[in-house]
């Protein structure tokens, strides 16, 4: 199988393509989640059933959608997912334009995107080892996380601007844009996968090569430590990430130029944390960057409790802690990032890799629409700022399962479990 590396214009073709793609996903979370609490008037649950409603696909369809996947091209896949999301969005502005907008519609967009989003997702995290030769990963995957949180970076600011002129749903329109040059960028894009690099499609396999992907899971010491830990830190980061609207443009009172304006510095600290992961690799063990990243996103994660009580008494303040913890949290979210995923992928077998990081996903992703109806409960039942102190306890249980991987890949209990049947 031919590869082309980080310097090729194949590779950039790729690379471009991905950076518009989340540009245009930032500015759609952005759009969505203000047309939901400003425009609709949407309370804490309906915030909550919003956030579920793009993430629980993860627990419907994330397992077989892995062993989809793997017996599918990848890029092929990722082409067809972005088309999909491209038109299901292009729903929202014109149900706007009509008058016919409600949270009903919001939720079924949601819906339909999370769907063909598992798709994309676990191609796009399966497709880097087939794109670029292994020693490539970590370099290609640091350059895609960096491109992406700069586009995060401009994106939600871009949006908080826009809507200060135009509706939140004709933003969406730039998200919809944004997908189809996705879908284009990947279609000019080549790579070497062959048929004999995917799984066999034999009738009645399905639940089988399901069940091999969880084992292989399960069984690599290493990944199943991740796994862990991944899923605690985004049950934790979904409660929270789903009420920072609420508590931004209600509880304390800014607009939506503000909310974009605190993303957009979380992008920066992204792209300073994408920068930092491969040389602190070269400096220091997977483990100790791992558990820093970890660590330091959950100090930060205090930020938005502790905004909201500054915010009664002095708003540029409660601001001024919005912003600085925003960019902490994402440096040390990306440092964690940017190096599990290249370790994820060194450590599986490539016609695998689709079947594990479905089942990673099912365990990481799955537990985010249970965490984003937990908090729209929690918000209303006990308050938005104490719903985010939960969030924050919880956040620092995130690093127990990996502070030992550096000793168990010591031990050489590195190497990819044996799995009954590789095919």
């Amino acid at each position: 199988m031919s590869t082309y590396s980080v310097a090729s214009t194949n590779f950039r073709r790729f690379w471009f393509g991905q950076t518009l793609s989340q540009f245009g996903t930032r500015v759609g979370t952005l759009a969505l989640s203000v047309t939901a609490v400003d425009l609709l008037h949407a309370d804490s649950q309906e915030v909550g059933l919003l956030g579920a409603a793009s993430t629980v696909c993860y627990l419907l369809i994330g397992l077989p959608a892995g062993a989809w996947v793997d017996r599918m091209f990848k890029r092929r896949t990722m082409m067809w997912a972005a088309l999909a999301r491209a038109l299901a969005v292009l729903v929202l502005p014109v149900l706007w334009f009509t008058g016919d907008l409600g949270m009903g519609a919001l939720y079924a967009v949601a819906l339909v995107v999370g769907v063909v989003t598992v798709f994309f997702d676990v191609g796009y995290q399966s497709y880097v080892p087939v794109l670029v030769p292994e020693e490539d990963i970590a370099p290609a995957n640091a350059r895609l996380e960096s491109t992406a949180q700069v586009s995060t970076l401009a994106g939600p600011a871009l949006a908080g601007l826009l809507m200060r002129v135009v509706s939140a749903p004709v933003v969406l329109l730039m998200d919809a844009f944004a997908y189809l040059a996705s879908f284009l960028c990947l279609a000019v894009t080549e790579d070497g996968e062959q048929k004999s690099d995917l799984a066999p499609r034999t009738k009645g396999r399905l639940g089988a090569d399901i069940a091999e992907g969880l084992r292989f899971v399960r069984d690599q010491p290493v990944i199943r430590r991740l796994a862990v830990s991944m899923g605690v830190s985004n049950f934790f980061a979904t409660m929270v990430a789903t009420l920072v609207p609420v508590l931004v443009m209600r509880t304390i009172g800014f607009d939506a130029f503000m909310l974009g304006l605190i993303m957009t510095c979380g992008a920066v600290g992204g792209v300073l944390g994408a920068m930092l992961a491969p040389r602190a690799r070269q400096r220091y063990s997977v483990g100790t960057i791992m558990s820093v990243g970890l660590l330091t996103a959950a100090f930060f994660t205090a930020a938005s409790p502790l905004a909201a009580l500054a915010g009664d008494s002095d708003r540029v303040l409660a601001g001024t802690i919005l912003l600085v913890g925003e960019f902490g949290l994402t440096v040390g979210a990306l440092l964690y990032n940017v190096t599990q995923v290249s370790l994820r992928q060194k450590l599986c077998p490539k016609n695998l890799l689709g079947r594990m990081n479905a089942s990673i996903r099912f365990v990481v992703w799955g537990s985010m629409p249970i965490a984003a109806i937990a908090a729209g409960w929690l918000g209303t039942a006990i308050g938005v700022v104490p719903t985010l102190w939960i969030g924050v306890a919880g956040s620092i249980a995130t690093v127990l399962p990996i502070v030992t991987i550096d000793k168990v890949i010591a031990a050489g209990e590195e190497r990819p479990a044996a799995v009954e049947s590789v095919r």
